[in-house]
């Protein structure tokens, strides 16, 4: 049987082409915001991961159940509810972190922020740095 490929892989779209088309305009404005913020933080310049994330980094991955694949190392969606904020490790050791960072709510690697004004751009700041450094620690991770 054939394993299952990941649904999400890198594209050649226009990082900025996707950006400019984000509805509505302060959606489109938050999403430079933090363009610019993970541009800053990580050192990697970006790629849109399937329709709608913006990576910074990747990785390569080999689960237990032999299931492979690549993936962005960070990165973030600017969806229409809210922005989505993806630290690969996932959360769960993340909690005095998220405790200073604002409103918010979380799934498995999914930070999930209304607006840029709910939280703190410099927690996230150091949310992103640590999530990068904990994924490197399980997976090599290469700039983009």
């Amino acid at each position: 049987m054939a394993k299952a490929k990941n649904k999400t892989t890198a594209t050649a779209v226009s990082v900025e082409d996707f950006l400019n088309s984000v509805e509505p305009e302060r959606k489109r404005e938050e999403a430079f915001e933090l363009d610019r913020l993970f541009r800053k933080v990580t050192g990697w310049q970006p790629r849109m991961w399937g329709p709608s994330i913006i990576g910074y980094g990747e990785y390569h991955y080999t689960y237990d159940s032999g299931r492979e694949g690549d993936f962005l190392a960070t990165g973030f969606s600017p969806r229409k509810a809210k922005h989505s904020i993806y630290i690969m490790p996932g959360y769960g050791n993340y909690g005095e972190i998220l405790s200073r960072i604002g409103k918010h709510s979380i799934g498995k690697s999914c930070l999930y922020v209304n607006k840029l004004a709910d939280i703190d751009l410099d927690v996230l700041t150091e949310l992103i740095k640590f999530g990068l450094a904990d994924l490197g620690k399980k997976y090599p991770v290469k700039p983009t």
